[in-house]
């Protein structure tokens, strides 16, 4: 159904470049099909999370995107306590230290959108970094589909609009307890 929605809304092919790290071997096939069925040019790395912010600036140089996302797994490791710590999750600080050096990369957040977490990540800390959209405002879990959704809307959005979250909510298979962000531009070139 999401599929349909997209393919209907984009009447021609988007030139838009996704790069996508996923932690997750599995994970990243499922959103290498994703994409290859929505015909988008996405480039898709298993990385581990703890790797993905090392290797992040040296894919950006090679394949120039439009789109990042920086996924995988995260979790708190005390449950419920103190939540403004990086320290006390898994790989928030690597989705965190990813979104800054893209940002070192590329400071515009209308050239380069960001999408980056996890499960229970530390959203403000990510969001800080950067990121125009990210996991998880409430830490609880996510839908491995969501960042790519996203990644998806914001590639076949033309480039004159601009998403907004309450844009993207009625698309996602989690709410906005689990995803939460700003808004990008989006990289359909009109003219194709």
């Amino acid at each position: 159904m999401i599929t349909d929605v997209l393919r209907n809304k984009k009447s021609s092919r988007s030139n838009a470049i996704i790069l996508h790290l996923d932690g997750d071997k599995k994970y990243s096939k499922k959103a290498f099909n994703y994409y290859n069925n929505m015909n988008l040019n996405a480039i898709v790395k298993n990385i581990p999370e703890n790797r993905q912010p090392e290797e992040v600036i040296s894919l950006l140089e090679i394949y120039k995107p439009d789109i990042l996302v920086a996924t995988g797994h995260d979790m708190m490791l005390k449950k419920g306590q103190d939540l403004y710590k990086v320290e006390n999750y898994k790989n928030s600080k690597y989705f965190a230290k990813t979104v800054r050096n893209a940002r070192l990369w590329e400071r515009s957040d209308e050239k380069l959108a960001i999408f980056a977490g996890a499960c229970e990540s530390f959203y403000e800390a990510i969001m800080i970094e950067g990121a125009n959209f990210a996991t998880s405002p409430a830490r609880i879990m996510v839908e491995y589909r969501d960042p790519i959704i996203i990644a998806t809307h914001i590639a076949c959005t033309d480039s004159k609009k601009i998403l907004k979250m309450d844009d993207l909510i009625p698309y996602l298979k989690s709410n906005f307890n689990a995803v939460g962000g700003n808004m990008a531009k989006g990289k359909k070139k009109v003219n194709q």
